[in-house]
């Protein structure tokens, strides 16, 4: 294995080394003047964020190159300044040897007089180590001086990588340094502690000790004592630490020792900022390497006796005593012994964090309610940590490397490629279903990022690795839905360590995940005894007996529901896709008795429906509620290391549960957001009606041999786009929007793909010009009189029902497409979307109540229309204006109620009576202001 290397300080950090600080730094947002990626664009466009930073030191300063980000800014202003100064950063990496003649001087250092005074964690040990009696006097243990300087760590870890894995080394080199150092450190023999050979001057010690000391108080804080047993109960345990003592002693003391020189004392666990640590005594059969072979250390000899399990899950490394985990130590640039209570709430979060959806659980608060979502839908629905971040914390908790994301951005094409899964294709998977995927699917020209995922251990070896074969719009996107499937496989195993090898096998190759066996149950092989979590599925499983839930309250006995709800009918009900907010509680019941004690409760819980972020029964009796309603009912226990990782007080739920008990859940739904339009159809439609619009608009033009098209109400451009990846007799399009926004990003959209066709390598297009205008598509504009075809896909909606009347008589009239293609949402299929009942509109659409706004598909939506109002909207239009009208949709059956989800509506102009003449463009003012103008012949030069 090759060497470690230190990383190089930055330009930063060496400024700060020579001025602290003295080293002002003040970073300034630069406007500039954006880079045109769209020639043409008549929209004024906005430059991207940039910084840069002024430096000012005692004689001089410096002002930044311009940078993209702040950090940037920063370091660029100090290595202007280094520059400056004639210092040059050094980017060697030590050897060996030279981070042994480091770690000595460092060790030297850290027992030096003006060390004593420093706000480093270690400090605060020093200063307490002062006040310990006889010979301990200023001793610290080593392995204190290992967790809490980590110079030292990295130098090992130069020194030999294998400390990595193996951290006990560390300790091996820290003594094997002192004791080349007799002139300024003592190092007992068989005693794991080094302290200073010549005591501390008077006033080092005055000076270092006085606002410590009057600042110091008794400390009384709780901990965990954990038994190496398993069969002994974890327990609180509470650490008195006297204003005259040493926090470590006291520890030893709860473990049977008389001091903390065989005490030894663990990196942090959990977040890096805590000072949560696991506390266990020396083996007696350790034993160090000494010897003066540096590369060739020999890691301390596996211990004898019984392996505490549990704590060595935490620790990732053997355990063999009982240990005490404790939040308490000293930190940066505080004298103060920090300290908080670790409780045994904390214990079990603490176990619950080694799982993915423990993470989620934990991340939200609400541990008896939620449960890891089954995929990534959108940034603005999810609550609680990101997959991803969910992923690196899990990576962190198992001491494993960090994972290594991969999402490049892929080019443009038509290959089939796999659609995203919705939720019940990733239930299925979960459940071992691989077949439910179906044939691939053409993602749509959008979607151009993918993502993989490995996971190594820290011995780089390769542990898993996801390939999802699906594409999405947002890089973003790809790196959280593959993060998900990674976090969803791991979750499955760690409820069940004990699921054989084939069946993961199945399970991974439904996911587009593969792992290596031989590495992955090696770093895994304690969790087999240690989680309880298999029977959390107990909360999504059954209600209780009808005879046990009027034992305990009286609840109704309904074998549809087994719920009791109350309250009127508001008619707001969720939906899948919509965002739920609602107020629940889960209290602990002693059946038989009107004893409970609440042990988890959320004011304003929100989850998006049918995604599963909540535990089933949960979404089950939601389904059946309205805005307002209340509901409760009753549910068997979960593992008991739930219940203690939500409950606040241990004591009281330790009690109870040493009767027969059950949950109790009391729920209140809020409030209820509908999914905007196109999540709800693509909870339900694959591929999304969207892109089956777009496809069915694409037929008819092929059909049709167009030569021009123009789209009224283009948005974004996502149909002008699609026609440009498809072979047709168009020359000539147009796009018309009130939207500038939308239109500046359909102009770069369509001015990137359009230049990209005049390569030579590219396949081409028939397109000679394409324009983009803003304008309101109820105003006539000459230029576009006589278009082959017209299209105006899910816009009218957006309009009042008279201005829709009103856009239909001048584009059959003025306009004058030979066809025109006009689609709209049908508001009986809203049931299907919505699981909601179909209510009546009134007669005047500018007086719907809010309820009947809620339930069209989309808050801008000024009207949705039954297939009767669509089909007299567009038969009355034809008969007016000499056209013919036939009428079909996407989504759903013409065949089947309530019809297609998308109806739609295909105009074709008939013949001109006899003698009478076209519509002529007697008005040739231009009503549309040009955003944008693409012509081939301009661009090929």
């Amino acid at each position: 294995m090759e060497t470690g290397k230190r990383q190089a300080l930055t330009p930063k950090a060496i400024i700060h080394q020579r001025f602290g600080n003295n080293a002002l730094y003040k970073v300034e947002e630069v406007q500039e003047a954006p880079q045109i990626g769209c020639p043409g664009l008549a929209i004024p466009q906005k430059g991207p964020c940039l910084y840069r930073c002024s430096l000012e030191l005692p004689d001089f300063s410096v002002m930044s190159d311009i940078c993209k980000k702040k950090k940037d800014a920063e370091q660029s202003a100090a290595k202007m300044a280094l520059d400056k100064l004639g210092i040059k950063p050094s980017n060697d990496n030590p050897t060996p040897e030279e981070a042994w003649e480091d770690l000595i001087s460092r060790i030297k250092y850290l027992f030096s007089n003006e060390f004593l005074s420093d706000r480093h964690p270690l400090s605060g040990h020093l200063r307490a180590a002062l006040q310990r009696g006889g010979d301990l006097h200023g001793s610290v243990p080593v392995s204190v001086i290992a967790a809490c300087d980590g110079k030292l760590s990295n130098l090992c870890k130069i020194i030999n990588p294998k400390v990595e894995s193996n951290p006990g080394l560390v300790i091996s080199y820290i003594l094997n340094a002192a004791s080349r150092l007799a002139e300024v450190v003592v190092s007992s023999e068989g005693q794991l502690s080094i302290q200073k050979q010549n005591p501390y001057p008077p006033e080092i010690i005055e000076s270092s000790m006085t606002l410590e000391l009057d600042a110091q108080e008794s400390i009384w804080t709780e901990a965990i004592h954990i038994p190496c047993l398993l069969e002994k109960a974890v327990e609180p345990v509470i650490l008195h630490v006297p204003s005259n003592g040493y926090y470590m002693d006291v520890i030893a003391e709860k473990l049977g020792l008389l001091d903390a020189n065989k005490l030894l004392v663990s990196r942090t666990i959990g977040k890096s900022s805590s000072e949560t640590r696991l506390y266990f005594v020396v083996p007696k059969s350790y034993q160090l390497d000494l010897s003066s072979d540096l590369r060739n250390a020999k890691e301390p000899e596996s211990f004898e006796g019984p392996i505490n399990a549990r704590a060595s899950y935490f620790l990732g490394q053997d355990v063999c005593s009982d240990a005490i985990l404790a939040s308490i130590g000293y930190r940066w640039n505080s004298k103060e012994l920090f300290h908080e209570d670790f409780t045994l709430q904390s214990y079990y979060r603490m176990l619950l964090s080694k799982i993915p959806s423990g993470i989620y659980k934990v991340s939200r608060e609400v541990v008896l309610a939620s449960e890891l979502p089954l995929a990534f839908t959108t940034r603005a629905n999810w609550r609680g940590s990101f997959p991803k971040e969910i992923l690196c914390a899990f990576c962190r908790h198992h001491r494993l490397s960090e994972p290594v994301f991969a999402s490049p951005e892929l080019p443009r094409s038509n290959k089939k490629v796999k659609v995203s899964e919705s939720a019940e294709q990733q239930t299925a998977y979960l459940n071992g279903d691989c077949t439910v995927a179906g044939d691939q699917k053409s993602v749509g020209l959008e979607s151009n990022f993918s993502c993989e995922v490995r996971i190594y251990s820290k011995c780089h070896n390769l542990i898993l690795e996801c390939s999802p074969n699906v594409l999405y719009k947002k890089q973003n996107d790809a790196i959280q839905n593959a993060s998900l499937k990674v976090l969803s496989w791991l979750d499955a195993y760690f409820k069940d360590p004990d699921t054989p090898l084939e069946k993961l096998n199945h399970l991974a190759n439904g996911l587009n995940i593969r792992f290596y066996p031989q590495y992955f149950f090696k770093e895994f092989v304690l969790c087999l005894s240690l989680h309880n979590f298999q029977g959390s599925e107990a909360l999504g499983g059954n209600l209780l007996e009808p005879n046990c839930k009027n034992m305990l309250n009286g609840m109704i006995e309904d074998e549809v529901s087994s719920t009791n709800i109350k309250g009127p009918d508001s008619g707001i009900c969720p939906s899948n896709g919509s965002l739920i907010c609602l107020v629940y509680s889960v209290s602990l019941v002693k059946k038989g008795e009107l004893m409970k004690e609440l042990i988890e409760s959320n004011e304003e819980f929100e989850f998006e429906m049918g995604n599963g972020v909540v535990i089933p029964l949960i979404e089950t009796v939601v389904t059946q509620m309205s805005v307002g309603q209340s509901a409760c009912f009753v549910t068997e226990l979960p593992p008991q290391e739930l219940i203690l990782a939500a409950a606040r007080d241990s004591a009281q739920v330790l009690s109870l549960l040493s009767s027969p008990c059950c949950l109790e859940f009391s729920i209140v739904l809020l409030r209820v957001t509908e999914p905007p339009e196109d999540r709800m159809e693509q909870a339900l439609f694959s591929p999304p009606l969207s892109k089956q619009r777009v496809e069915y608009a694409l037929h008819h033009i092929k059909e049709s041999c167009a030569t021009s098209l123009v789209d009224f109400g283009c948005g974004s451009g996502s149909l002008l786009e699609s026609l440009l990846d498809y072979p047709s007799s168009l020359e000539t399009i147009v796009g018309i929007d009130i939207s500038q926004k939308s239109l500046a990003r359909a102009a770069k959209v369509l001015h990137s793909k359009l230049s990209m066709k005049l390569h030579p390598d590219v396949s081409g297009s028939t397109i000679k010009s394409a324009a983009l205008y803003d304008g309101s598509i109820t105003v006539f504009d000459s230029r576009f009189c006589g278009f082959d075809i017209g299209t105006c896909l899910e816009v009218i909606e957006h309009m009042e029902e008279d201005e829709a009347s009103q856009f239909g008589d001048i584009v059959l009239s003025s306009f004058w497409p030979r066809i025109l293609i006009v689609s709209t949402p049908n508001y009986e299929y809203n049931v299907i979307l919505q699981r909601s009942n179909l209510s009546s509109q009134e007669d005047e659409p500018g007086e719907k109540t809010q309820l009947q706004s809620c339930k069209f598909r989309n808050h801008d939506h000024k009207f949705e229309w039954t297939r009767e109002q669509f089909n007299n909207w567009a038969s009355e239009l034809a008969t007016r204006h000499n056209y013919s009208v036939e009428f079909s949709g996407v989504g759903g059956s013409a065949d089947l109620e309530p019809g297609f989800a998308s109806q739609i509506a295909v105009f074709r102009r008939g013949f001109l009576p006899e003698g009478e003449d076209p519509p002529k463009n007697t008005d040739p003012a231009c009503q549309y202001k040009t955003i944008w103008e693409w012509n081939r012949l301009n661009a090929a030069l």
